[in-house]
């Protein structure tokens, strides 16, 4: 099965995908930092959908960080693991003690990521929640749990490539599932992506930055440099008197 060349590769294969979620009102796009932001961006682009993301935080029980008693997400909502908890008789105030450390950590990287713009609304909006891909499907499973409570419309899960029995799984609890590829056997995410480099929270940042269009009036564009795509604002100010060109050569 051919592999992505990379995160905006799969983002415009999957946005083409989406073309009939394209209209108004416009589908509210919600990327998985990290490895989901580039891909969302693309498919932001495709539907002209507006961008942000939604992070989310897994529960851990003590001694046990692996297992998820529950998670948290952006916007306070929390979601429990009830069986988990009750089997292994985890105290309410263990888990508030886990959940404000967890809190702390995710609050920084909304502020980080978000800085002090606000966070879409949610309630009464299709969404669509997009990764770069689906292994196990945990943090997704958490995103859709904790996202149903801010009751949308309809909540879409969207990737380029994910196992079947994960695919399956998510369309248990999400109104609809797409995944463009489901290769057999399946063994990584990563592995079906030419490029799969970790994304920075600086292009987070940045890719953020560019799909709001900062206020600005002004055109999200991609600029094309030795096998890349570098996402760029294009603006003309409304009081420019001519055009300033800058190349950076030696120094």
């Amino acid at each position: 099965m051919q592999q992505f060349r990379d995160r905006p590769h799969a983002g415009r294969l999957l946005g083409q995908e989406l073309l009939r979620f394209r209209g108004e009102p416009a589908p509210l796009i919600l990327a998985l930092p990290r490895g989901g932001v580039p891909v969302a961006f693309e498919v932001a682009r495709v539907l002209k959908a507006p961008l942000d993301i939604f992070l989310v935080r897994k529960l851990g029980v003590p001694g046990q960080e692996e297992l998820a008693m529950g998670a948290i997400a952006s916007g306070g909502t929390r979601v429990l693991n009830d069986e988990i908890v009750r089997a292994l008789r985890i105290p309410e105030r263990t888990i508030d003690d886990v959940e404000a450390r967890e809190r702390r950590n995710l609050e920084s990287r909304e502020r980080l990521y978000r800085g002090s713009a606000p966070r879409a609304a949610v309630e009464a909006r299709d969404v669509i929640l997009i990764d770069d891909g689906l292994a196990t499907g945990s943090t997704m499973r958490a995103a859709v749990s904790a996202l149903r409570a801010e009751r949308p419309s309809r909540i879409i899960v969207a990737v380029p490539v994910g196992a079947e029995p994960t695919c399956e799984l998510l369309r248990r609890v999400a109104d609809e599932v797409i995944c463009l590829r489901t290769p057999q056997p399946f063994q990584a995410v990563g592995l079906w992506y030419e490029d799969f480099d970790q994304v920075t929270d600086a292009t987070v940042r940045e890719l953020l930055r560019a799909a709001s269009g900062n206020g600005s009036g002004g055109q999200d564009i991609l600029i094309p440099s030795g096998g890349v795509d570098l996402a760029a604002d294009l603006v003309i100010p409304e009081s420019a008197r001519g055009l300033v060109l800058f190349a950076h050569g030696s120094g």
